[in-house]
């Protein structure tokens, strides 16, 4: 067969793509694939990081209160700030004049109590931020958590070590969820409820004991309806 004569099998079509386009193109999809896991993963990380939960991250508030002063050095009862915290859903929060118990005439003149003898003179109460915020549509009760042996520190961290209080733990819905799961590891002994310290006495047999001592049921704690009303 000469060069004149045609190929019986007729001539041969170019392909569409290069096999370096080709190669090139699958190049950029596992690429695209790896951006993509690795935006989920970072996202992921993100939106489960202590930054993102602001734990350890006080946030500004009308006086600078140190929870650790008044706790841990000065034994001060988190009751005497948060009255309602056995009777109520909210905890409460200190008014005008039982701060002024102490300070007017503990540090009385400085700068940093002018706040509340401004309160004090124009009935306006102090506006503090909230340290934890929860979504709307959960349902939180703290006089039932105290009442079922869930200390301070539990929810809120070592506040006798903080001097500007900061949310201690995420309370995410996980978070929330490990511990109705399985109350029995986090529960306090009734003397140890309000410390401002973490009290590791719930040992071995004590957790069952506790579970016992505070009538505790895990049998409806995961039920949407006990935090979504």
């Amino acid at each position: 067969m000469n060069a004149a004569t045609p190929s019986p099998e007729g001539p041969r079509e170019k392909p569409l793509f290069t096999k370096a386009a080709t190669t090139l193109f699958r190049v950029a999809l596992l690429a695209a694939a790896l951006a993509v896991t690795a935006t989920g993963v970072a996202a992921y990380a993100y939106f489960q990081s202590n930054y993102w939960n602001r734990i350890g991250v006080p946030p500004l508030q009308p006086i600078i209160f140190s929870h650790r002063h008044h706790t841990a050095e000065l034994h001060i009862d988190c009751r005497n700030c948060h009255a309602t915290v056995e009777t109520s859903a909210f905890a409460g929060l200190p008014a005008t004049h039982t701060c002024l118990a102490c300070h007017s005439q503990v540090f009385a003149t400085t700068t940093m109590i002018q706040p509340l003898v401004r309160s004090l003179a124009t009935n306006q109460p102090l506006v503090w931020n909230r340290v934890n915020v929860l979504p709307a549509h959960v349902f939180f009760n703290h006089s039932i958590h105290v009442a079922k042996g869930v200390a301070c520190v539990t929810c809120h961290g070592e506040v006798g070590k903080m001097a500007l209080m900061a949310a201690g733990q995420p309370l995410t819905m996980s978070w929330c969820l490990n511990c109705h799961r399985d109350p029995a590891p986090r529960l306090s002994a009734p003397a140890d409820l309000f410390s401002p310290l973490a009290v590791h006495r719930n040992e071995r047999g004590a957790a069952a004991d506790l579970m016992a001592y505070y009538h505790v049921r895990t049998a409806s704690l995961t039920d949407c309806s006990t935090c979504h009303h």
